[in-house]
């Protein structure tokens, strides 16, 4: 290819000059790949109308639907060896691995449309407020090994942030928490169940992931309720404290476990929880506290239906 034609983007030569001594990879390949990104539009847009814009009461409807409960059911009836197997080896209920695949992909069905490539080089090297993340995130795709990734490079479909599998992971998450689960040498979170779940399960856990744990609980708060600025989910009081300031408990809860106090706009006004410390960890997949309230709910409402079968079987 000549050289004229290389650096079409904003960046690129920077770009690849780093990742060639990083890695030690051909510069021309590198080029010839990015050169064949292109720049979405329409990716831009998407980005510009997240689903966390909506009020809790419409964003809950997305997840916590019929549908979604029943495939979410079916899957770990079918899976349920496996995912008792994994769950167990990290430390991870089985229902929250699965309600995470039931929110990002309904489980495997939806995985994303856009080229992963044209993704990560619109957001990372022609989006300004959130350039230096996807820039970072398309430098991490560039120096992952072949064997971490489900595909040749540039065959790779995700979402329209760039994120692959079943489970959406971006590239620095498969750098630092995807896992080899069936054990055949490469990690395939696109075909390969063991290592989708495991590499889910294995996120979770190294983000501090308390087996066994509490997520969520409704609290009620009287009219002399304390206002507090909550700024993101870490657990900050006890459940004591809070119940101090006016906000109890609708469950029996471990009066010194440490928690935060969310408020969520429901159909009928404020919803006040409880947060505990996974709650916190499913945060950290994505920072929305709805994002985490939705994966809770499915996960209960997928558990609810497993254990009632379970019951009701001969």
């Amino acid at each position: 290819m000549p050289i004229a034609a290389w650096a079409d983007h904003p960046g690129q030569a920077q770009l690849v000059a780093e990742v060639a001594k990083d890695t030690g990879k051909d510069p021309a390949v590198l080029n010839a790949l990015l050169d064949g990104a292109k720049r979405q539009q329409s990716i831009i847009d998407a980005m510009n109308r997240p689903a966390e814009a909506k009020p809790w009461s419409e964003y809950r409807q997305i997840f916590l639907t019929s549908n979604r409960i029943d495939a979410g059911v079916r899957f770990y009836r079918d899976n349920e060896a496996l995912l008792q197997r994994i769950g167990a080896k990290y430390g991870v209920a089985p229902e929250y691995i699965v309600a995470i695949l039931g929110v990002e992909t309904f489980y495997g069905r939806n995985t994303g449309k856009y080229k992963v490539l044209d993704a990560l080089v619109t957001l990372g090297l022609y989006y300004p407020p959130r350039a230096a993340f996807f820039r970072d995130q398309l430098k991490t795709l560039l120096e992952l090994p072949e064997n971490q990734l489900a595909g040749p490079l540039d065959s790779l479909t995700g979402s329209y942030a760039g994120a692959q599998g079943w489970g959406q992971f971006m590239p620095g998450s498969i750098r630092d928490y995807a896992v080899d689960e069936d054990g055949d040498g490469r990690i395939d979170l696109q075909n390969s169940l063991p290592d989708i779940i495991g590499s889910v399960a294995n996120y979770f856990a190294k983000h501090g992931w308390v087996t066994g744990g509490p997520v969520a609980a409704r609290a009620q708060p009287d009219a002399a309720a304390k206002p507090l600025m909550v700024k993101d989910a870490q657990p900050q009081w006890t459940v004591e404290q809070l119940q101090a300031w006016g906000y109890a408990p609708l469950q029996h809860l471990d009066p010194g476990a440490q928690s935060s106090l969310q408020t969520l706009q429901g159909e009928n006004g404020p919803e006040y929880w409880f947060t505990f410390k996974n709650f916190q960890v499913i945060t950290t997949y994505n920072r929305s506290a709805m994002y985490a309230m939705a994966v809770n709910q499915l996960a209960q409402a997928i558990i609810e239906v497993v254990h009632a079968q379970e019951a009701s079987a001969p």
